[in-house]
């Protein structure tokens, strides 16, 4: 369950990532979920590598990690692009 979970919070975080972090990204709506579900993984990663508690499910915690992660991973796309 938890890469589909993390796939599913992808592609909701980027979205609102997105919206958090208005601008213009190359690519459109596809750039956004991609970079959501990349995003999502990598703060459900980083998460459990510091020991912030098992990601597991679908829950709140673990869908602010994957914003958080979303907004991250976002923001690193856009100092790589410029």
């Amino acid at each position: 369950m938890g890469i589909l979970s993390w796939i599913i919070f992808g592609l909701i975080a980027g979205i609102i990532a997105k919206w958090i972090m208005p601008g213009k990204d190359g690519g459109g709506i596809i750039i956004t979920v991609i970079l959501g579900v990349i995003g999502a993984v990598v703060g459900g990663w980083i998460s459990t590598l510091f020991g912030f508690g098992r990601v597991d499910g679908f829950n709140f915690g673990s869908f602010v990690v994957a914003v958080i992660g979303a907004i991250v991973v976002l923001w690193i796309y856009r100092k790589v692009r410029s």
